[in-house]
């Protein structure tokens, strides 16, 4: 859940960036146009499939039926995992894994990240958010800027974590045309926070958004060629698990950052949580993405809007543009300590609101991040941060752990740690 981190030489005015967004869909208009068919045509085609997936999500909450899909880690592990869960995640994009971890690993993880904060002074010196997007949480953290604990990096490099991640990247198509773009059985450990959300408490929650990035996924090469399908003629082969070029392009500059590629985001649950306390929803139909990208080119949008994409905060999704989708939002089902929530890079989400909390709601933000160009590349700044205590790049700079004499250290990393630091 990366937070919002403008390049330094990011300079555009308001008008500047009024005027490339008119530039970009007069080009993806005329490049659909040359394909011999309209713009409504072509989003038609994808507003079908889209509403075919809105028609069975529908479905299944008539008969009862739980939305998210539901696999458990043991036959992950045993390579056992029925051919209609796989299709079911496939067609959702997201999945809860069942005692992905024993339950009292993960409640003993949760207790030592208490103890890592509170040995190290953590709340006296909390200096309040250090971004906007979490920022409605009050002045005691709920989303806590720490990234070294012993916890987090025993989770992010265990065999556990490693096999459902291998087995998440395994649902993307990874080469094509003779490129191999991304290694599905390792992972760059991209470093991430925790949130601890007391018993008891008010939240706001996060309204629906997207986290793969904002005008860089219509301004940037690598992702017209990741998108290409949409705007050259070929719709229909558009497919949300083809990772071709998604994994080597920069970022617009400005845009809201995440330096890596994620097949999934993730978290792993550190206590119990009810499916209506305060809890993730998605919109879970991997080609909505198509959808996003497509809306504003149609008439009804201003020439100089993205249906309300911009730079330097998240992609919104809404009822305004988004409606359809909307329909289809759906939380997850109730969830242990110890078991793990995944969804598409490229899917909605949001946290729902809840009073009084019943129960805590903690959880280590872990995602599934292959090794590819892209993000081994940002591994380089993740090793500093690592060896420093810092905060990485892609977060606020504010650097809790660098003196913090217990994080985990160098010496501490296993193989697949070392792997996913590049140190091996």
């Amino acid at each position: 859940m990366p937070t919002t981190a403008a390049l330094p030489h990011w300079e555009q005015t308001p008008a500047d960036l009024r005027a490339a967004t008119r530039e970009i869909k007069k080009a993806l208009r005329e490049r659909i146009a040359a394909s011999g068919r309209t713009v409504e045509e072509v989003f038609s085609v994808v507003e079908q499939r889209v509403q075919a997936a809105v028609d069975d999500i529908s479905a299944a909450r008539r008969r009862g039926e739980t939305v998210w899909p539901v696999i458990d880690y043991a036959d992950i592990a045993a390579g056992a995992v029925p051919d209609e869960q796989v299709a079911l995640l496939r067609r959702r994009g997201c999945l809860v894994v069942r005692g992905h971890f024993d339950r009292d690993q993960a409640l003993a993880w949760d207790r030592d990240i208490v103890d890592y904060v509170e040995s190290n002074h953590f709340f006296e010196n909390y200096r309040g958010p250090g971004d906007d997007f979490f920022g409605s949480v009050g002045s005691k953290p709920e989303i806590y800027p720490i990234y070294w604990s012993p916890a987090q990096m025993q989770a992010r490099q265990s065999e556990r974590m490693a096999t459902v991640q291998a087995f998440l990247n395994g649902q993307w198509k990874h080469e094509s045309d003779g490129v191999r773009w991304f290694d599905p059985d390792r992972d760059s450990l991209y470093p991430d926070r925790i949130r601890r959300r007391p018993e008891g408490a008010d939240s706001a929650g996060l309204g629906t958004h997207l986290d793969p990035g904002t005008l860089d996924l219509w301004m940037t090469r690598a992702y017209q060629q990741a998108f290409r399908h949409l705007f050259d003629g070929s719709v229909e082969r558009y497919d949300p698990w083809d990772a071709a070029h998604r994994t080597a392009g920069p970022q617009y500059p400005g845009s809201t950052m995440c330096s890596a590629f994620r097949t999934f985001q993730g978290w792993t649950a550190l206590s119990d949580m009810d499916h209506d306390q305060g809890v993730l929803h998605t919109v879970p139909i991997p080609e909505a993405m198509a959808y996003l990208m497509l809306r504003p080119l149609l008439d009804d949008v201003p020439d100089d809007d993205m249906c309300g994409v911009t730079v330097n905060q998240v992609f919104p999704a809404g009822h305004k543009w988004h409606a359809p989708l909307m329909e289809a939002l759906a939380g997850i089902p109730d969830v242990r300590a110890g078991d793990s929530v995944w969804w598409h890079c490229d899917m909605i989400h949001s946290v729902a609101p809840v009073e009084n909390q019943k129960g805590w709601g903690n959880v280590m933000y872990i995602p599934a991040a292959p090794w590819c160009p892209r993000n081994e590349q940002y591994a380089a700044k993740v090793r500093e941060a690592f060896l420093t205590g810092s905060s990485p790049s892609d977060f606020p700079a504010e650097h809790y752990e660098r003196d913090w004499p217990n994080r985990f250290r160098v010496e501490d990393l296993n193989e697949i740690g070392r792997r996913g630091l590049g140190l091996d």
